[in-house]
């Protein structure tokens, strides 16, 4: 039964309906208004089950620095050893012969995934990065 299709209808103004067409057909084949829509309400239930308090998320940071920061890696080893439970895998990535790329995949409660993201972003030396969280979904 949770699998049988429901339908309902969507009434919206026809300029935003037209933009939603476009975004649509830049998916993909096999993709549709109703899998758009689907894909939607998944995305919205998804975030909104990472921002409960407690809940259980994956979490991706990526981040950009320079390797010549004085002594940054040990720091970010740091961070990422104190944290050892919650970090799942590091990448590293030699974007030229001065700036490199890591992605730091976590797995644990939305706050701590959070406050370890604001750890390693607030790193002096760091120049950019973004955590981006999500679920399996299964209990959204």
């Amino acid at each position: 039964m949770a699998h049988e299709l429901m339908r309902f209808s969507v009434a919206m103004p026809e300029d935003l309906l037209m933009r939603f067409d476009r975004l649509v057909g830049t998916r993909g084949l096999a993709r549709n208004r109703s899998e758009a829509v689907r894909d939607l309400v998944r995305d919205a239930l998804v975030e909104a089950e990472c921002a409960t308090p407690g809940a259980e998320v994956y979490g991706t940071l990526t981040i950009v620095y320079s390797h010549h920061a004085s002594d940054l890696q040990e720091k970010l080893h740091q961070i990422q050893h104190e944290h050892f439970s919650v970090i799942v895998s590091t990448t590293h990535v030699h974007v030229d012969a001065h700036m490199c790329l890591e992605v730091i995949i976590m797995h644990g409660e939305a706050a701590l995934i959070q406050s370890i993201a604001n750890m390693i972003l607030g790193t002096k030396g760091v120049e950019n990065g973004r955590l981006v969280v999500t679920t399996t979904g299964r209990d959204a």
